[in-house]
């Protein structure tokens, strides 16, 4: 079995376990606990906290390429949903002691009350430089204070575990029942905002929605009734929407689409604008006829540049996805929006007769640069246009 060791693994009180048997062992952080996932990589420099509670880091286990985390320590206001959804969490570095007057808890602290394991003392650069080179890989982190290790069996877990093609996550990470959402941009001084003259409704589909785009949503003036992934479209159109939103979220979006795609149909038929991010863009294109695929490596990001050929502008972006729609299969009726400078791929699409369009990078950021903000105003004018016809 091929091993990583740093620190040594007679000393080792966690390790990573790839299902091929390469082994990276390091110094447990967060809780004792074991869990298997799909390892990738982020590069973001800030926001681990949003990164680690974002819904679509479901069946994810996240290695920091930055190598100082937990420098600001945690709190109750940078989280995307209540609890974490990834597997783990991979780093370089021991925890750095927090430096920030809005920490309220030690990053490590924060791990072990959510059971989520960590690990540091990692060569994180071979880590990744393996994912660039083989592709993410299923692995198992196991955090034992004791080091003892039966890294045969965990080869197994890993081995055995079957991976994120074909699995639909969504319906795990979805509200189970309808609910308002008023909740608007957050200000040094005075926190989270709140909507209090709603001009518009939109539906949120819930398959996994971060609460920054809900607060953008909000903060351009829209009510938001946040529904459950499953929801038809008959109860989409009881809330009387001037809009629908597709959110973000996790695992296969083929998978999800059995349930969801037929729903789309049916809004994208009865005109409803409707804006797609990241699940919600795989998901709108798949009800387009497109055809979605998993990638090699994904983008998990804060500083991916992507074309907006609209406008000819290229803006920064925030990226977490590790499927990508064919843009070779989109309809006549359907045009490239965006592409990623990095690798050609697609990043956005739109109806050309339609009131609908998506992007497959994240403008709500959280973390990550704002350059991408404007596609909530798009969303908005869409709306108001179709109410104003």
């Amino acid at each position: 079995m091929t091993s990583t060791s740093s620190p040594s693994s007679k000393i080792a009180t966690a390790v990573i376990v790839l299902s091929d048997g390469k082994t990276f062992y390091g110094k447990g952080l967060g809780a004792e606990a074991t869990a298997v996932g799909e390892v990738c990589f982020n590069t973001s420099l800030t926001g681990y906290q949003e990164i680690l509670t974002d819904p679509s880091y479901a069946g994810e286990i996240i290695t920091f390429t930055f190598p100082h985390i937990g420098n600001v320590g945690t709190n109750d206001e940078d989280i995307e949903s209540l609890t974490p959804h990834a597997r783990g969490a991979i780093m370089r570095e021991d925890i750095t002691d927090q430096s920030s007057w809005r920490a309220a808890q030690h990053f490590n602290d924060w791990l072990k009350s959510h059971n989520l394991a960590g690990i540091c003392g990692v060569d994180t650069r071979a880590l990744t430089r393996y994912i660039l080179d083989n592709g993410a890989p299923n692995a198992v982190i196991c955090h034992k204070a004791d080091g003892k290790f039966d890294l045969d069996a965990l080869k197994k877990q890993a081995a055995d575990w079957s991976g994120l093609e074909g699995l639909d996550l969504a319906k795990e990470v979805s509200c189970t029942q309808s609910y308002e959402w008023d909740e608007a941009g957050w200000d040094l001084k005075t926190g989270y905002g709140k909507l209090d003259k709603p001009l518009r409704h939109v539906v949120a589909m819930d398959f996994g929605a971060k609460r920054n785009i809900l607060r953008c949503l909000a903060a351009t003036g829209c009510k938001v009734t946040v529904v459950p992934s499953n929801t038809s479209a008959e109860d989409i159109m009881k809330h009387k929407p001037d809009g629908v939103f597709l959110s973000n979220g996790p695992g296969d979006p083929a998978a999800t689409g059995e349930y969801a795609v037929p729903v789309i149909k049916d809004l994208i038929e009865k005109n409803i604008p409707v804006f797609g991010i990241c699940l919600g863009h795989q998901l709108l294109a798949l009800a387009f006829g497109a055809k979605t695929e998993k990638m090699s490596l994904g983008h998990r990001g804060a500083n991916h540049p992507v074309k907006d050929f609209t406008t000819g502008k290229v803006e920064i972006t925030s990226q977490n996805h590790g499927f990508m729609v064919i843009p070779e299969s989109l309809p006549e009726e359907v045009e490239v929006t965006h592409a990623s400078l990095f690798d050609k791929t697609n990043e956005g699409i739109r109806h050309k007769s339609k009131p609908a369009f998506s992007v497959q990078y994240h403008p709500e950021a959280s973390p990550g640069p704002q350059d991408s903000h404007y596609l909530f105003d798009r969303f908005v004018e869409m709306i108001d246009g179709k109410k104003a016809a």
